[in-house]
């Protein structure tokens, strides 16, 4: 059979059956007539396993003789590096869409390796942002500009396209662990990450005073009202001051002052039971990292005044007021927090910023980023844990100092930074008393 042309495909009749000619010059390319009379382009191959393949490139009329030649030309060399085509064009039909794999990320990755707080906000931006835009996708099909189209369409959230981005990578890497996609293809690498703006808030001594004399007043005689009404109804209003006043839930302001005393996460303080508390060591058993088990870890004084005075009204050490066999929700400390700050002028300090202060403060008092690390139990010197054991006492020596120093800001008082010696403060330790000595 000569080199196909249009004149012999054009002059090609159909058969009772599936017909073929066949390229002289190109191995393997040839024409397939259908006995409707369709005439399409193929390439027929065999896979290094030793199977045979035929894949149409496409339909004389849409193409030209030369035009499929080149195209089957192309098929044939992805042949002889290794690869099956037919079987690459099936998988992008009937393979995996995006949703299939975040649906199995969540499940196989998300739900067993995340904290619960991490587990919410990742299944929200899957199912809320990624999912309706990408997610009919196929796995083996989408490429870097459609990630990049998709990450520059929220444009308008910098923070939350970022976050959506890093999700499709750890998905994309684990389709590639899953055989979904070949090995080095993640289409989200080389996408630019927007610029963000991280806050960074933290109270200084003047700011704490204020807050620490809130504290007070709201533990003491409540906190007074925000009255929005006027007129007859701001007439109908009580004139006494201290009548117009209202309690704060004591477990909320128990909350903040042990956040600000421990840097701990607010569910770390909301989820602590008194079983997690050994005052006698002087340590509380918060988790080890973000969602992690529990581990006991040294905290001051300060911390262990607080617990100290609050009542045993079931397991929690924050119970709800009306049902202690629960502890008391994140929002009633919210709601708390709203008011506190209002009050102390701190409007735009948020809870987690008190985490921020006890970090800070650790470093001002002289603490390096290790010693701070493991004050506020971070997951990221992972490396440097692996080498080091931490001593107990150091890391209670700069939480005391912390706790001291936060201490005298709640009170109004004037602590200057301290520069620690955590050297010298083991050295000074008590020797252990052996048995001999009674």
């Amino acid at each position: 059979m000569p080199n196909l042309t249009k004149r012999i495909v054009d002059a090609a009749k159909p058969q009772e059956k599936l017909s073929f000619l066949w390229d002289d010059a190109l191995k393997g390319f040839g024409l397939q007539i259908t006995p409707a009379g369709v005439k399409s382009y193929v390439v027929s191959y065999r896979t290094e396993e030793g199977r045979t393949r035929r894949m149409v490139i496409g339909r004389h009329g849409e193409l030209a003789p030369e035009q499929a030649r080149k195209l089957a030309a192309a098929r044939l060399g992805q042949v002889r590096t290794g690869k099956d085509p037919a079987a690459e064009r099936r998988a992008l039909r009937t393979g995996d869409t995006v949703a299939d794999l975040l649906q199995r990320f969540l499940t196989a990755h998300v739900d067993v390796q995340n904290a619960e707080s991490t587990r919410k906000e990742v299944r929200r931006l899957v199912e809320k942002i990624i999912i309706p835009r990408i997610g009919k996708a196929k796995v083996t099909g989408i490429k870097r500009q459609d990630i990049a189209k998709f990450h520059s369409g929220l444009a308008g959230t910098p923070r939350q396209a970022n976050v959506a981005l890093s999700v499709l990578s750890k998905a994309f890497n684990l389709a590639e662990v899953w055989g979904l996609r070949p090995e080095l293809s993640n289409p989200t690498r080389l996408v630019k990450r927007f610029p963000e703006v991280h806050r960074e808030r933290f109270l200084n001594m003047e700011e704490l005073a204020r807050l620490g004399a809130v504290l007070d007043e709201a533990e003491e005689r409540g906190l007074p009202w925000k009255i929005k009404a006027e007129g007859d109804a701001l007439k109908r209003l009580t004139k006494d001051p201290d009548a117009q006043r209202a309690a704060v839930s004591a477990p909320a302001i128990a909350a903040v002052r042990l956040l600000l005393l421990t840097g701990a996460r607010l569910s770390e303080v909301l989820e602590l039971k008194w079983g997690h508390v050994d005052a006698e060591a002087g340590t509380v058993a918060f988790p080890a990292r973000k969602g992690g088990g529990r581990r006991a870890h040294p905290v001051g004084a300060g911390a262990l005044a607080v617990l100290a005075g609050l009542p045993r009204r079931g397991p929690w050490v924050l119970p709800r007021d009306a049902d202690p066999k629960r502890h008391v929700s994140k929002e009633v400390v919210e709601n708390a927090w709203q008011r506190i700050r209002a009050h102390a002028g701190l409007d735009d300090v948020r809870l987690h910023d008190l985490r921020h202060t006890v970090g800070t403060f650790a470093g001002q008092a002289g603490s390096n980023a290790f010693m701070i690390s493991h004050l506020l139990r971070h997951s990221n010197l992972t490396m440097t844990n692996r080498y080091v054991s931490p001593d107990a006492d150091p890391i209670r020596v700069l939480s005391d100092a912390v706790g001291a120093r936060i201490e005298a800001g709640l009170k109004g008082e004037k602590a200057p930074a301290e520069v620690i010696d955590l050297a010298a403060a083991k050295r000074q330790r008590p020797p252990k008393r052996g048995p001999e000595q009674g």
